[in-house]
Formats: C-alpha cells, sequence, structure tokens
C-alpha cells in the first residue's frame, strides 16, 4: 500500500533576489495544488529572516511526488535554483507515524 509522504523543503534567496525568488516560489503554488496527488502545498516565509522560505507538501504516495518533480513549473524553477538560490535546497521527506 502506498503511503502520504509530506516534504519539508527550505529555500534560502540569493541577496539582492529575494523579491524575484519569493514571485517565482509563490508562482508555483497554484499550478501545484492542482497536480493529482497533491493534498496540501504551503508556502512559508520566515518573519525573521527576509529571503528565507520553506514549502510544507503533503502527497498522496511516493509517485505523485515524483510526477510533480518532473513538472514543467518545477523544471522552470530547478533550472534558476542557481540564480536566484543562497544554497542548495534543503528538502526532507517525512511519514506521519501517528496516524495508520
Amino acid at each position: 500500500m502506498s503511503e502520504k509522504i509530506t516534504v519539508i523543503a527550505h529555500i534560502r534567496a540569493r541577496a539582492g533576489k529575494e523579491a524575484e525568488t519569493e514571485q517565482v516560489l509563490t508562482g508555483l503554488i497554484r499550478p501545484t495544488q492542482n497536480e493529482p496527488g497533491c493534498i496540501s502545498y504551503d508556502l512559508f516565509a520566515s518573519p525573521d529572516k527576509p529571503g528565507l522560505y520553506m514549502f510544507i507538501e503533503t502527497w498522496e504516495n511516493r509517485e505523485a511526488l515524483s510526477t510533480h518533480l518532473q513538472q514543467p513549473h518545477v523544471r522552470a524553477f530547478i533550472s534558476r535554483s542557481d540564480e536566484l538560490l543562497a544554497e542548495p535546497l534543503n528538502v526532507s521527506l517525512w511519514k506521519d507515524i501517528a496516524k495508520p
């Protein structure tokens, strides 16, 4: 049985690229939320550290996540990551152990 998977992605914008990075990140939200298998896809900005963002995503299964990573809007963001980001994406995968 496939199980839900939660992704936490920390993103740090390159100095001087904060506004552009935020625009690109917010542009990922609607198309991703419309993808099959997306349960939630939420973007947060640090109130204390400008340019620091976090996505919390929940997917029906790893297959849906894998399909998401191949979508044109995601590939376009990844192709610009060297230009926009101060460091590589910090991504971790999680499963809910409190619910069967």
